[in-house]
């Protein structure tokens, strides 16, 4: 699965920095607060578990109202009584765009994520369990988002964009035998800019 991924991360790069010699170059950034519950349940969950993503669009077919992209994202969270894990995925994203700058926004992802617990890790040893040091676990994730979004220059194909996203994802395997599969939710808030875009002379 790793190599998969190293090679996916190499095309994703690649296909960003051609594409950068030829349009402005969109960045996302955003925060999240993320949680073990049952996709669509819950909005707002508490106590705050807190991620960040940061991703790039390397595929886009844009029309006057809509918009579908391939997203690129890598991020981190943070769950005090369960896990931490660094994550790397792909959405297939589609905007519908209203000529007053609100954006509706759905993807469906795919990804991977190698998390780390967070509570002490023993090992059966020699007839007794000792601490041990936590490798990690590799897992599949596998995400569904929807979510709103508004264009600060509702007229410029290059607008920066703040939105809200509800994502439900679920990571596999996660306890064969026992829990195969844990759901997740993510409440985001981010921001899309462009880089490398050039100055009319």
């Amino acid at each position: 699965m790793k190599q998969y991924l190293l090679l996916f991360c190499a095309a994703a790069l690649f296909s960003l920095s051609t594409k950068a010699q030829k349009h402005p170059t969109p960045i996302t950034v955003s925060v999240f607060n993320e949680a073990t519950a049952i996709p669509f349940t819950k909005f707002v969950t508490t106590p705050v578990h807190p991620g960040i993503q940061v991703g790039s669009n390397f595929w886009n077919r844009e029309r006057k109202h809509t918009h579908l992209f391939q997203t690129f994202n890598i991020g981190y969270f943070f769950h005090s009584k369960l896990n931490h894990g660094f994550f790397t995925n792909t959405e297939l994203a589609y905007d519908y765009k209203f000529n007053f700058g609100l954006n509706i926004k759905t993807s469906i992802g795919i990804g991977y994520l190698h998390s780390f617990t967070t509570q002490k890790e023993y090992q059966f040893e020699n007839g007794s369990y000792k601490s041990g040091r936590d490798k990690g676990n590799s897992r599949v994730m596998f995400s569904l988002g929807t979510g709103l979004g508004y264009r600060l220059q509702k007229s410029n194909l290059y607008s920066p964009e703040i939105f809200m996203m509800y994502q439900s994802w679920a990571e596999y395997p996660y306890s064969p035998g026992f829990i195969p599969v844990m759901t997740h939710t993510n409440l985001q808030l981010g921001t899309k800019f462009f880089i490398n875009q050039k100055k009319d002379k």
